[in-house]
C-alpha cells in the first residue's frame, strides 16, 4: 500500500500516510488513536470492524460518516489500485479503481489484510465461529468459485431452518436436505483441502515463532461425524432431533478445526504469550499461503504486538516479518527493540499521526 487515508474515524479527525513498504510502527499512549488506524485497514478488508458496528461508535462524534481511502499496487497491473468507503453506520458507499461498488465483499475480495488483535486468541482459545471465519477467509481469497458454494449452503441452510422453526411436516424439510448435502458436501471438501495445505505452511511458521510449543498440527472437524456418516445420512439422523430444537445441528455450519501442539500433548493450559504467538502462526501461515496462491502478500496489521512476548519471542517474530515481502502495520506504546529492516515509524498523540 502506497498511500493510506483516514476521515473522522474515532478520534482520527483526518490522517494520510505514506507508508513503508516494510515494516511500519505507530508508537503511542493508550487511547491515541494506534489501534483505530488498524480498525481502518481493516474495515476495507473485512468490510467491518473488529470491535462492533460501525455504528457504535466508529463514527467520530458530531460527524456524519467515517471514510477511508487506500491506494496500493499489484505486481504485473499497469496502474495502482484504488479503493475508498464512506461509512455512516446506516449507510455505505464505495468505489474501486473508480468505478461504484455494489456490495462490500467486492472491496474486501480486493484488498487482503489479516489483522491480529486482542480477540485473535479465540483463533486457539474460542469457539469454534471465528476459527470457521479464518478458513472461509482464505478460501475466498484464494479459490474463485468458493463463494458462490458458501452461498448456496448458507441459502439452503435458512430454509431449512426457518421450516423447523415453523414446525414444518418432513417432507418439506427433505425437500431442502438435497441442496444442503450437495453444497455442504462441496464447502467441506474445500474446507479440509485448505487445511491441509496449510499444515505444511503452518510448521514452517510454528518453528520459527514459538519452537518451544513444538510441531503445530490441525485437526479439521467437519460438524458432523463425516468418518462414518455422508451429510446426508447425518441429516436424515438428526431429523427428528432438529424438529424438536427448532433448527440444524449438523452439517458445516457447525464445523471446527484444533490447533494440536506437540509440546503440549498433556493437555496442559496456554499461557497468554503462548496463545498469541500460536494464533500469530496461524495467521501469518495463512498470509504465506495467499502470497503462495496470488503471487501477492495481504497487509499485515498487529496491534500491541508487544503485549504478552517476551523480547526474545518479539525479535523472533520481528525477524519472520523481515524476511518477507509483506507490508507489516505494528502498534505499540514503545519503539520496537533491535535493528528492523525497511523501517518506518510513526507516531500517534491524540489523534494526530506524524512520521518521526
Amino acid at each position: 500500500m502506497t498511500r493510506l487515508r483516514l476521515r473522522n474515524l474515532r478520534n482520527l479527525a483526518e490522517v494520510e500516510l505514506r507508508p513503508s513498504s516494510g515494516l511500519n510502527v505507530f508508537i503511542g499512549a493508550n487511547g491515541a488513536g494506534k489501534t483505530s488506524l488498524l480498525e481502518g485497514l481493516h474495515l476495507l478488508a473485512y468490510g467491518r470492524s473488529f470491535r462492533g458496528r460501525v455504528r457504535d461508535g466508529l463514527v467520530r462524534t458530531g460527524q456524519e460518516a467515517l471514510e477511508v481511502f487506500a491506494e496500493w499496487e499489484v505486481e504485473g497491473d499497469a496502474a495502482p489500485h484504488r479503493a475508498g468507503l464512506r461509512h455512516s453506520g446506516a449507510r455505505w458507499e464505495a468505489r474501486l479503481d473508480g468505478e461504484p461498488v455494489s456490495h462490500l465483499g467486492e472491496l474486501c475480495a480486493a484488498f487482503m489484510g489479516v489483522t491480529f488483535e486482542p480477540g485473535s486468541h479465540a483463533l486457539v482459545s474460542g469457539g469454534g465461529e471465528p476459527r470457521r471465519r479464518f478458513v472461509d477467509w482464505g478460501l475466498f481469497h484464494v479459490e474463485q468459485g468458493f463463494l458462490p458454494v458458501w452461498r448456496r449452503y448458507s441459502r439452503a441452510l435458512r430454509q431449512r431452518n426457518a421450516l423447523l422453526k415453523s414446525g414444518a411436516p418432513a417432507a418439506q424439510i427433505s425437500a431442502w436436505d438435497h441442496e444442503l448435502t450437495s453444497a455442504g458436501e462441496e464447502l467441506t471438501r474445500r474446507r479440509a483441502l485448505y487445511l491441509d495445505r496449510l499444515q505444511e505452511r503452518l510448521s514452517m511458521v510454528g518453528a520459527a515463532l514459538a519452537p518451544g510449543l513444538g510441531r503445530m498440527s490441525l485437526d479439521f472437524d467437519a460438524g458432523w461425524r463425516r468418518s462414518s456418516l455422508s451429510l446426508a445420512d447425518a441429516l436424515a439422523v438428526a431429523r427428528e432431533r432438529d424438529q424438536a430444537l427448532g433448527h440444524t445441528s449438523v452439517g458445516p455450519h457447525r464445523a471446527d478445526w484444533r490447533l494440536r501442539l506437540e509440546g503440549k500433548a498433556g493437555g496442559e493450559a496456554l499461557s497468554r504469550g503462548q496463545a498469541k504467538l500460536a494464533a500469530l502462526s496461524c495467521l501469518f501461515a495463512q498470509a504465506a499461503d495467499c502470497a503462495a496462491e496470488r503471487a501477492d502478500w495481504p497487509v499485515i496489521a498487529l496491534d500491541d504486538l508487544a503485549s504478552e512476548l517476551d523480547a526474545a519471542h518479539r525479535a523472533r517474530v520481528l525477524a519472520f516479518l523481515g524476511e518477507t515481502p509483506a507490508q507489516v502495520f505494528i502498534t505499540g506504546t514503545d519503539a520496537l527493540d533491535g535493528a528492523v529492516p525497511e523501517l518506518r515509524v510513526f507516531h500517534v498523540e491524540r489523534g494526530v499521526v506524524a512520521a518521526t
